[in-house]
Parts: structure tokens; C-alpha cells; sequence
């Protein structure tokens, strides 16, 4: 009896039905078939398969509950920008709540600090007695300061990270081999990818790479 104790087999036998007692009773989720694949993103994962299989944003729970406000819908079209996470998606709808608060790309660069701000010292100018308007160029100063920090934050690490990897890559590349500086190049990313957002979130659908190549052509 000692030596059966003490064999090999009898160890491995005993540490083998510890883990499938453990994986019955601690992981029920993984072996019921009503609550399949549940820790694949939870409430998340299961709005994701509903969204999948065409029957919309509902069900997040382990039946057919239907049409859910569990989480805000704009979620995933938000989560299809590139470079943008969970973290980056969650801070935007805090902040923004809703997209159509802003009727342009402009005013929504203003609120994140990615407007450019410009100076004139005189729009108009007297030439021969005639009151012109004055032809000298408009000089620039800087992003404007009145913005939203947290969100210029979210967009320049979101800039950074599409600059070399993604469908905005080729374009940075492209910028500064002709001569753009790369601080300017990644500043016109991000202005991009502000655009493409707002633009997603109104409309209400996932980003497009197709779409975004023939705005470029």
C-alpha cells in the first residue's frame, strides 16, 4: 500500500482528478453549453457575437435577451479607428458624449488642440489712396492652448503609434521623404485621425481603409 502511494502514476492520477474537480467547479462557464466561450469578453464578447451574426447591439448576457444598453453603442465603431484601445474609446465617450456637438472636423480639432492658430497685423492695407486687402501671408502660432488635454493626449499617442504601423503609414512616410517635418507630419495624422473619428461616430459605422484611399486620390 506504501509503495502505491508513492508511485509515479499514483501522483499523476491524483493531481489529474485535483484539476478536473478545480475546472468543473471553478470554471463551469467553460463547459456549460448555455454560457459558452462567456469569458471571451464577458458582456462585451457576447454584443460582439450578436453584432456578428447580424442581430445588432443586444445580448449581452447568455440568452436571447435582445436590444441592450449595456454598453454605448458607438463602442465598437470607435474601437475600428486605428491605434485606439479600450482606454483610448472609454475616454472619448466620457469626455465627448456625443459626436453631434460639433458640426465640422474643425470646431472638433478646436476642442481637442489640434487647430491651428493664426495671426494677421493688418487685413487690409492702403495702396495709391485705395483701401486693399492686404496680400502679405498669413503667419501661423502654434495649436491653439484653450483645448482639452486629455483628449490631445489620446489622439498624438494614437498619431504616434499610426505613423508606423497601419493604413496612415504610407502617407507619413510619403510626407517626410518630401521634405515635411516629421512633427508636422505626425500633427496632419492626427488631424486625420480626429476627422475619421467624428466622421465614424455620426455616421455610425466601422472605419474604412477604402474609403479613406479615395479621399486621399
Amino acid at each position: 500500500m506504501r509503495r502505491a502511494l508513492e508511485s509515479l502514476w499514483f501522483i499523476v492520477l491524483v493531481g489529474l482528478f485535483l484539476r478536473l474537480a478545480v475546472v468543473a467547479f471553478a470554471y463551469q462557464s467553460l463547459l456549460s453549453p448555455d454560457t459558452d466561450h462567456w469569458s471571451f469578453g464577458w458582456e462585451t464578447g457576447r454584443i460582439a457575437r450578436s453584432l456578428a451574426l447580424g442581430e445588432g447591439f443586444a445580448n449581452p448576457l447568455f440568452h436571447k435577451t435582445g436590444l441592450t444598453a449595456w454598453m454605448a453603442p458607438a463602442y465598437p465603431w470607435l474601437l475600428s479607428v486605428p491605434q485606439f484601445g479600450a482606454v483610448s474609446v472609454a475616454q472619448l465617450l466620457a469626455i465627448v458624449s456625443t459626436p453631434h456637438r460639433f458640426r465640422s472636423k474643425r470646431q472638433f480639432w478646436t476642442y481637442i488642440g489640434l487647430a491651428v492658430v493664426t495671426r494677421t497685423t493688418a487685413d487690409h492695407e492702403v495702396v495709391n489712396g485705395v483701401l486693399r486687402r492686404s496680400q502679405r501671408p498669413v503667419s501661423t502660432r502654434g495649436l491653439n492652448r484653450n483645448h482639452n488635454h486629455l483628449l490631445k493626449r489620446v489622439f498624438k499617442n494614437a498619431a504616434n503609434g499610426a505613423c508606423h504601423s497601419g493604413p496612415f503609414k504610407a502617407a507619413y512616410e510619403l510626407r517626410v521623404t518630401q521634405g515635411m517635418v516629421p512633427s508636422l507630419a505626425r500633427l496632419t495624422v492626427a488631424r486625420q485621425l480626429a476627422a475619421i473619428t467624428l466622421a465614424v461616430w455620426k455616421r455610425g459605422e466601422q472605419f474604412n481603409p477604402e474609403r479613406m484611399k479615395q479621399q486621399a486620390a
